[in-house]
């Protein structure tokens, strides 16, 4: 990735005439209601006659507030966040996470570039769910994820996810040494709750879902109405929900995630994708969502000397 281009491209009911105490008893409920859903009591996506009102944990940010919350107020997503488990991380130097383990690299600069870009490009376009993808296997997708999602967590008031969408090839868990542990796959089948299946990363300071365990027919599982919903619900937790999912061309899986976020960032790797792989992908976006390209391994770049040291991942 050792060029990033510089274009990134981009009611309630009328009450009138209700009887006043009503109106206030149901107001009161009202709130209850709310409040009773900001604390997150294991939230079971199995089910679904589930009210909606149940999985929105936070209202969309109304003009005067700082992440949808007003000044002064606690943040209840904190609540929330708290309540996951915990993991530590031990990377070694030289590895995969180099915002983490070499902050000091031309590497780790050119990713806090790129976060910068992104959060710029916020002021003028709704983006919080961002898809990383890749034309073809083996581009660099799931370490430019990583690292990009680890240095937006530097910045200490937003809370970052970074979700595992790559389930059949999951690659994330191992670069964050997780192992095999219950994730995406098991919150969506009712297995667990989506409490239970998101966990803290101490050092990074920022989230994971992992993808867990994939079944026989993944697709089928991607395409449920409760992957939506889980969207919803995460981008109303998160500033950020960094999504590392397959490459477009060989699965129909990158289509189902496509359609959940609200911009794409396109890797590719010099050396690896052709011409004619690029143009097929980038046709295969929608044009709206596409907000930039990164090239990995670039031979003229003056940084060239250290993209990558390890193996590029997925």
């Amino acid at each position: 990735m050792s060029q990033i281009f510089d274009a990134l491209l981009r009611s309630e009911t009328d009450r009138a005439g209700k009887d006043p105490e009503a109106q206030v008893a149901t107001e009161l409920l009202q709130r209850v209601e709310s409040l009773a859903a900001s604390r997150w009591e294991s939230v079971d996506l199995a089910s679904e006659a589930e009210p909606q009102a149940h999985l929105e944990l936070l209202k969309a940010p109304q003009p005067g507030t700082v992440n949808g919350l007003q000044p002064g107020k606690h943040d209840e997503r904190v609540v929330a966040l708290d309540r996951v488990k915990s993991l530590s991380l031990s990377p070694a130097s030289g590895g995969r996470l180099v915002c983490l383990t070499d902050t000091e690299e031309p590497t780790a600069e050119a990713f806090r570039l790129l976060g910068v870009r992104l959060r710029d490009l916020r002021r003028t376009q709704s983006l919080r769910k961002v898809l990383i993808t890749s034309t073809v296997p083996r581009e660099g997708k799931s370490t430019v994820a990583a690292n990009l999602a680890c240095t937006l967590a530097h910045k200490a008031e937003e809370k970052i996810l970074l979700l595992e969408g790559d389930v059949r090839r999951p690659s994330l868990s191992d670069a964050f040494d997780l192992g095999r542990i219950p994730g995406l796959c098991e919150c969506l089948q009712g297995k667990r709750s989506l409490q239970d299946s998101i966990y803290r990363i101490e050092k990074a300071d920022l989230w994971i879902l992992p993808a867990g365990i994939a079944p026989k027919t993944p697709l089928e599982l991607l395409q449920s109405e409760k992957l939506p919903r889980l969207m919803d619900q995460l981008a109303s937790l998160f500033d950020w929900v960094i999504v590392d999912s397959p490459p477009i061309l060989p699965l129909a899986d990158t289509s189902v995630w496509t359609r959940m976020v609200d911009g794409i960032l396109l890797v590719s790797r010099q050396g690896v994708t052709e011409k004619k792989q690029l143009e097929r992908g980038i046709q295969a976006i929608e044009p709206g969502k596409l907000i930039g390209a990164l090239l990995n391994c670039s031979k003229t770049s003056a940084y060239s000397s250290y993209y990558y040291r390890t193996s590029a991942g997925s």
